[in-house]
């Protein structure tokens, strides 16, 4: 499933091709016709992300709102003359097109949500999201006072898009790896700096990850041409520590990494960097 970073670019992207613009609105595979209809040429305003859920606006307050879920895809393309506007091709769900003086197309194919909302509807499904690291309104906060109260692991709580919004499953074991954290330690034993240190780090990472389009989570010293290694060879790309990388050799220490699931994912860590939490505290 496409983590949060993936989200506020595409959000970008539509908004450079489309925002301000009348646009072309159709459903070509028929799933979305009737709501297509009602936004067909209208004023598309731009597009913004909230973790996961990515919302287009259009004039007199309409949103699409779209989750890609595991295979959904919107790919948009910018800058054409006309008559490079191809015909769709494949289940398009939602089509938006813009004519010269610089036509683009978008076209989402295979979302698990694609719906005409209200601004009302738009903000429930806001409330129920928590705060994402690519907002700047965003308050970290919000997500520690539901981390300091629950037993549950950290590595579960990461990707309660209701907790946090965004992070998944690569950027969870990523961070917490990061901060010599076992994914499997309850949450309410963190202190407030560790937490702050872990979000501080994931609003660079998934910043990096906009600008970039790939995650990369490793530190200079421990890049390919630091350590003299190959680069990762890996459908999902970018340079990692331990995401998908069972059984190889941890970069920093050597053991192998450890594989197992969480609530239904894997989970990927370094027994020795992140080792298992023991409290303190005298029973």
């Amino acid at each position: 499933m496409p983590e949060g970073h993936t989200l506020h670019r595409l959000a970008r992207d539509l908004t450079s091709a489309f925002g301000g613009r009348v646009v072309g609105v159709s459903s070509p595979q028929g799933r979305f016709a009737a709501e297509a209809a009602l936004l067909d040429g209208a004023v598309l305003e731009g597009a913004e992300a909230w973790g996961k859920q990515l919302f287009v606006r259009f004039d007199d307050d309409r949103f699409v709102h779209v989750h890609l879920g595991l295979i959904g895809t919107f790919d948009v393309h910018a800058d054409l003359d006309d008559d490079e506007v191809p015909l769709p091709v494949g289940q398009v769900r939602l089509r938006l097109v813009t004519a010269r003086p610089r036509a683009a197309y978008a076209d989402l194919r295979g979302a698990i949500t694609c719906a005409l909302v209200t601004a009302e509807q738009r903000d429930a499904v806001v409330a129920k999201a928590g705060p994402d690291p690519l907002r700047p309104d965003a308050d970290p906060m919000r997500a520690w006072a539901r981390i300091q109260r629950s037993k549950k692991p950290i590595g579960a709580l990461l990707m309660d898009q209701s907790v946090l919004a965004g992070v998944g499953n690569v950027y969870r074991a990523e961070v917490l790896f990061r901060h010599r954290l076992h994914p499997q330690r309850p949450g309410n034993t963190l202190r407030v700096g560790q937490w702050q240190a872990v979000w501080d780090d994931l609003v660079e990472l998934m910043a990096e990850g906009v600008v970039t389009g790939r995650i990369d989570t490793v530190r200079p010293e421990h890049t390919p041409e630091a350590m003299g290694r190959e680069p990762r060879k890996d459908d999902h790309g970018g340079e990692v520590y331990v995401y998908r990388r069972t059984g190889q050799p941890c970069l920093v220490c050597g053991r192998k990494v450890s594989a197992t699931t969480l609530e239904g994912r894997n989970l990927f860590w370094c027994s020795r960097c992140q080792p298992v939490f023991r409290s303190r505290a005298v029973g």
